[in-house]
């Protein structure tokens, strides 16, 4: 692509600051950062965010930064923090050594709110938070000036010096900004910049009883580490008006620049940190990384791959507005990433016994079969057949409704990479009447790979033996979420899909999945991809989580 073609293709973020790079925006690199509060675990939304910032500072020959927002420690801990590191090393956007906590930083930024206060904007108000809110006013109307507005620059020190040495409770006093409490803008009316908390913070204790807002923090951070753009999602707009009044009033020199990109939403799931919280700690899910949830260990547990969910953020490419895109999408994605990876092997999910009883009383031997149909150089393995196998309950049908293809009676179909097997007789229990036992012979002229061209079969099944099977369990997934409103309350009860899991216990796989490492994924043939459970393998009994059917429903759009 030509540097004009390149340059007309880019859209949106790219081609503003690729304007204003070239105009002299900055006499420093590019610096992008990505600022997660270490309060929970990274979703979907976030690894979109965190992609943003990641490609724009590749695209300008930048840096990225990964800075925690570790400024309130009610909420926040080490666990989420390691965990956060964690996942943005799997995803693949590597910080390398730009790793950063806003904590580190409290003297500056305690000094910055100092300046403030000298040069008269800001002060210490004593309103508690429902007169706060009161005196704010509305979206339709403006707010009051709080009584404590116009104390001295003196006074205001003082009150200040005393609630960084703990001399008041928790939540008796506050330092705001002064603005304009008329402004149309409500985060422009007085914002508070610093509150009291009386709590230990998971990196400096109790070093601090004070603790910065993130709308003041932010910006800061920022400056101090030379961030050229704070790129952001849509939300934060009406924010970036007190993000470039507290560089201005620092007095920053080539201050940091916010810009926003759109909020990514997924069908049939809920990216709200606050949402998703409730669905752990209300017990609707197993905790943060269920495979139904959009979190990244979530999605990590189930078995998507980093490249899949990276070549997904690249398809939706820049959003600019909130948007929300149909999940379909991101199964297409890893679909298209395991096609090509994946090994194919055969697994049983609801067995039905079938004895071939022509076949030779207590033999057994080793038929190849490839390992990708879509991949030659993932080569062939040699899988154990005998005279009593198990196939799939569905793919028999004792009475065959038409364009059925696989096993009735009198019916001829290949087990795959081995014979063709004729259904002879179907056995049942006596006291239900269901269907417990087929009994079959097998045509030894017509074992695969060995040049066979005589009759035809129109289905090919999959099947597994009987004295070398191994037993799992199977977890099903679909949507989290039934179609409607999200419950504002917190109770999700009739929000969750009843179906979201179905556990298929007494699965038989192949043996060559004996050993699957955690997350080590596969195609079952006719059945989908999956991946062995990290969580619930234990010892030989195995898990497998399936990843996403077989079927591409967004090809079909």
């Amino acid at each position: 692509m030509t540097r004009e073609n390149e340059y007309a293709a880019e859209t949106g973020i790219y081609r503003l600051i690729r304007d204003e790079l070239e105009a002299g925006a900055f006499g420093r690199d590019m610096r992008t950062r990505f600022p997660p509060e270490p309060n929970g675990y990274l979703h979907i939304g976030n690894a979109y965010a965190i992609h943003t910032n990641y490609t724009v500072a590749q695209t300008f020959n930048g840096t990225f930064h990964l800075r925690f927002d570790d400024t309130n420690p009610l909420k926040e801990n080490a666990e989420y923090a390691n965990a956060i590191i964690e996942d943005l090393h799997w995803l693949g956007y590597d910080p390398g050594g730009h790793i950063y906590y806003g904590s580190d930083y409290s003297e500056q930024i305690c000094r910055a709110a100092v300046f403030l206060i000298e040069r008269g904007k800001a002060y210490v108000c004593d309103l508690g938070p429902e007169e706060l809110a009161e005196y704010r006013g509305t979206l339709t109307e403006p707010g009051r000036e709080s009584p404590y507005r116009n104390r001295s620059v003196e006074e205001n020190l003082e009150l200040f010096a005393g609630m960084k040495q703990g001399a008041y409770p928790a939540s008796s006093k506050i330092l705001r900004a002064k603005i304009d409490m008329g402004s149309p803008n409500i985060n422009l009316r007085d914002p508070v910049l610093y509150r009291i908390i009386d709590a230990e913070h998971y990196r400096t204790g109790r070093q601090w009883n004070i603790y910065p807002m993130y709308d003041f923090a932010h910006p800061i951070q920022d400056a101090i580490e030379g961030i050229t753009y704070s790129l952001c999602s849509i939300e934060f707009k009406d924010h970036r008006p007190l993000y470039e009044w507290v560089l201005n009033e620092l007095q920053i020199p080539e201050p940091p620049r916010q810009r926003e990109f759109g909020r990514l939403s997924l069908t049939g799931v809920v990216t709200s940190k606050r949402f998703l919280r409730q669905l752990v700690e209300g017990g609707y899910v197993e905790g943060w990384d269920d495979p139904r949830l959009p979190t990244l260990r979530g999605f990590r547990r189930r078995g998507f791959t980093p490249d899949s969910i990276r070549g997904f953020l690249e398809e939706i490419g820049t959003i600019r507005t909130r948007s929300t895109v149909d999940i379909a999408l991101l199964d297409h994605c890893l679909r298209q990433d395991l096609k090509r990876k994946a090994m194919s092997v055969m697994a049983v999910l609801r067995p039905l016994k079938v004895v071939i009883t022509n076949y030779p009383e207590g033999g057994s031997e080793l038929v190849r079969i490839e390992n990708n149909a879509e991949n030659e150089e993932l080569g062939k393995r040699d899988v154990p057949f005998s005279g009593t196998i198990y196939i799939e309950r569905d793919d028999f049908m004792e009475h065959p409704v038409p364009g059925f293809h696989r096993l009735s009676p009198n019916a001829e179909v290949r087990l795959k990479g081995a014979y063709f097997i004729k259904c002879e007789e179907a056995v049942k229990d006596p006291a239900t009447g269901d269907i417990t036992e087929l009994r079959c012979t097998y045509d030894p002229q017509t074992k695969s790979g060995t040049g066979f061209t005589g009759r035809k079969v129109k289905g090919t099944i999959h099947w597994v033996s009987a004295e070398n099977g191994v037993k799992a369990d199977i977890h099903l997934y679909e949507k989290l979420l039934l179609e409607g409103d999200i419950p504002q309350d917190g109770s999700w009860s009739d929000t969750i899909n009843p179906d979201s899991l179905i556990v298929v216990g007494g699965a038989l796989l192949e043996p060559s999945v004996q050993q699957a490492g955690p997350e080590q994924r596969f195609q079952f043939f006719r059945h989908g991809y999956f991946a062995a459970d990290s969580v619930r393998t234990v010892g030989e009994r195995l898990s497998f989580n399936r990843i996403v059917p077989l079927k591409d429903s967004w090809n079909k759009k």
